[in-house]
């Protein structure tokens, strides 16, 4: 009997190392740092790298196109993909960004 349960504290303890340490957030959320201000509409054309006359469809494309060479999921700072969102949500002022 004892070797049983001896046996099942080896194998839930194996276990419980398998799953390692779990982080629970109590709000459910990501913890993020503080929040940067919106750039202006000229940071914002930098950091796309357009000129003043861009169309909402070069503010599209040039963000796609930053975000998929910078993107966290893909090696990028999380940093710059937050300043290029920003960027792409002062130039197009509330529209969607989807076309």
């Amino acid at each position: 009997m004892t070797k049983l349960l001896l046996a099942l504290a080896v194998a839930w303890f194996g276990w419980w190392l398998w799953q390692g340490p779990k982080r629970v957030h109590t709000s459910g959320k990501r913890p993020q740092g503080p929040a940067s201000p919106p750039p202006d509409r000229a940071d914002a054309l930098g950091i796309l790298g357009l000129g003043t006359g861009a169309s909402d469809a070069d503010i599209r494309a040039a963000h796609r196109r930053l975000l998929l060479a910078e993107h966290p999921d893909h090696g990028g700072s999380a940093e710059l993909a937050q300043r290029v969102n920003a960027a792409r949500d002062t130039l197009l002022k509330g529209d969607s960004p989807n076309p």
